[in-house]
This record gives C-alpha cells, sequence and structure tokens, in this order.
C-alpha cells in the first residue's frame, strides 16, 4: 500500500500553516507568490500536451466520451446525491469540499502509471486524461458555478473570469509557446515537475494559513474527518465498479476497460488545488481536505488494483480499439517508457 511522498510533504506544509501561518504582509506576499505560481502551472501544463496527440487521440472517441462522462457527469451526479448526508454525516463546509472533489477533471500521470502495470491500453490512458484536463479548465468552473453557487464560501460569477485570466490564459500561452519551448520543457521534465510540486505547496499553505487566520479549523472534529473517509472510501468503490462493469456493458475489451477504470474513477488534486484556490478564496483550506484524501486513497487502492490485474486471464478483446490509440505519446508531457515505468515522481502531482 504505497504512502504518496509528496501527501507527507503537503501534510507538513499543512502543519507549517498551523504552526506559522503567513499575516498581514506576509499573507499578501504568498497570495501574490501564490497567485503567479499557478499561472506558471497552467503554462506548463499548456507547453507540455501535445496538440497533434490531443488530434490523433480522437479515433478512439467512444473511449474517451465515457471517461468524460465518468468525470464530469457521473461524479457530479453522485456528488449532489451526497448533498442527503449533510448535516447528520457530514457538515455543510466539508459537503462543498467532497462536491467540489467530484467536479475537477481526471489524473494524468497516475492513470497512465496504473494502466500500464495492470497491462492496459496506455495510449488511451495518455489521451483521456489529456483531454479530462483541458475540458476541466472550462468543465470544473462552470459545473462549480451551477452547482455550488454562492454557497462555495466566497464563489461567485467572478470567479469564472478568474480561472479564465489566472488558468486558461496561460494554458493556452503554453500551447502557443509549444512549438519553441516544448523541447526545452520536454528534456527538463524532472526540473519543471520540482517548480510543479513546489508551487502546489506554495498554494497549500496559502490557503490554509489564510484558513487558520480565519478560524476555518475549528469547525472540524475528528469524527467529522472519519465520516469524510468513509463517504469518499464509497465513493472510490461506486466509481471502480461503475467504470470496469460498465465498459463491459459498452462493449469495450480488456485493455480499454484498464484504461476507463483507472482515469475514470481518479481526480487530480495538481489541477484542483489551484481552482479551488481561485474559486473559494479564504474557504479554500476546507474545500481542498476532501481531495487530498481522496488523492491518497485513489492512489493506495488502484496501486492494488493494478497489480491484479497484472495478473489477470487475458480475456476476449472484441470492441476493442486498443490499437486506434495515439501515436503521438512521444511528445506527450510523459512518454509511453515513462508510462510503463511508471516512476514514482511522474505519479505524485496527479
Amino acid at each position: 500500500m504505497p504512502i504518496d511522498p509528496y501527501i507527507v510533504l503537503l501534510l507538513g506544509t499543512v502543519g507549517l500553516a498551523a504552526l506559522l501561518p503567513a499575516r498581514g504582509t506576509g499573507a499578501d506576499v504568498a497570495s501574490g507568490a501564490s497567485t503567479a505560481a499557478i499561472a506558471f502551472l497552467f503554462f506548463l501544463y499548456g507547453a507540455r500536451l501535445s496538440t497533434r496527440e490531443a488530434l490523433d487521440g480522437l479515433r478512439h472517441w467512444r473511449l474517451h466520451v465515457t471517461v468524460l462522462a465518468c468525470t464530469f457527469v457521473i461524479f457530479p451526479v453522485l456528488g449532489v446525491a451526497a448533498r442527503g448526508l449533510v448535516p447528520v454525516v457530514l457538515t455543510q463546509p466539508l459537503y462543498q469540499g467532497l462536491l467540489f472533489l467530484t467536479l475537477v477533471p481526471s489524473t494524468i500521470q497516475s492513470s497512465i502509471a496504473f494502466t500500464s502495470i495492470a497491462r492496459g491500453n496506455v495510449p488511451a490512458a495518455i489521451c483521456a486524461g489529456s483531454f479530462s484536463s483541458l475540458v476541466g479548465i472550462l468543465v470544473t468552473p462552470l459545473l462549480a458555478a451551477g452547482l455550488l453557487g454562492n454557497d462555495g464560501g466566497g464563489f461567485s460569477a467572478d470567479s469564472v473570469v478568474k480561472i479564465v485570466l489566472q488558468l486558461l490564459v496561460p494554458f493556452l500561452a503554453g500551447q502557443v509557446m509549444r512549438p519553441w519551448i516544448g523541447g526545452f520543457v520536454a528534456r527538463h521534465k524532472k526540473v519543471l515537475g520540482l517548480v510543479d510540486r513546489g508551487s502546489i505547496l506554495l498554494v497549500v499553505y496559502t490557503a490554509f494559513s489564510e484558513g487558520m487566520t480565519r478560524g476555518i479549523w475549528h469547525q472540524v472534529s475528528p469524527v467529522r474527518l472519519a465520516a469524510l473517509l468513509g463517504v469518499e472510501a464509497a465513493l472510490l468503490a461506486v466509481m471502480l465498479v461503475l467504470t470496469w462493469y460498465g465498459g463491459r456493458a459498452l462493449g469495450f475489451g480488456r485493455e480499454d476497460r484498464i484504461a476507463i477504470q483507472f482515469a475514470g474513477s481518479k481526480k487530480s488534486l495538481a489541477a484542483g488545488l489551484p481552482m479551488a484556490s481561485v474559486l473559494f478564496g479564504a474557504h479554500a483550506s476546507l474545500a481542498v481536505l476532501p481531495l487530498m484524501l481522496f488523492h491518497q486513497m485513489q492512489l493506495m487502492v488502484c496501486a492494488v488494483i493494478a497489480k491484479r490485474r497484472s495478473h489477470d486471464l487475458e480475456e476476449p478483446t472484441q470492441g476493442s480499439q486498443g490499437s486506434q490509440g495515439s501515436q503521438g505519446s512521444q511528445e506527450s508531457g510523459v512518454s509511453s517508457a515513462d508510462a510503463v515505468q511508471g516512476k514514482p515522481q511522474d505519479r505524485v502531482l496527479r
């Protein structure tokens, strides 16, 4: 059962914010640095995503539509249904965080790594994760506007504009600059990965510092946290079952079903944390707590499932379109070789 080292760093950052929260001028500096870090983070995402790979991946459109439906339709429906747990099981702030969790895009690296371990359709997982991240930049804030409304703690229609300016514009700028900087990004992806992780840590420190200064953490008790973990475990179990057996019902072969299960049942910590910082403001600390817990839970559970899938007997592959996956994986932020190796540093962020 792997413990994501990055989660340890995140928890350490939370502890630092609890002991030494940024206040006054320090808080203003941290907030400005966090805003710049988020913009740069999404600029790098844009520079990494291969446009050619995305276009090639459209040939396997049924699989990608299935993953997008799981991520942005079924997950949010389950999140809305969880409203019935308030206030007996979950407090309203924790429920808002849980609902936000269901709205964020899928992962990229960890989906690829687990799909490879389980001997699934790796090119499809690459494209599905990339499509989900791209669509999520637009869809997640729109879903949040419709489902969270003003109950999101500082969330308003202006947040959509902030998303566009702080996330989408840098992402598009990265896409435009890709012909000139794409090679540099690919050659230095390990170093830039440290920049990614450092940016997320800064976002977490800023959000939790503001939460501490406003006394938001007094709203959470150990009993409520245990209840939240139980709800998230049930949510993950439902999605793992639906993606696997739903893929079979739709006629996908084994390799495609593996890609659907791992891409369609997971949520991206890297994309969710910056979005929560923009959407929730001072309430971001509680909003990202469910996502942080779910991130670690999905890694632990999916690692076990991927290992077991790798020893499964081969199933008939009628309906599989694995050969139609992207041929441009070498231009993505993660190469097929890296995906097969499932490097821990690539699994961390997403």
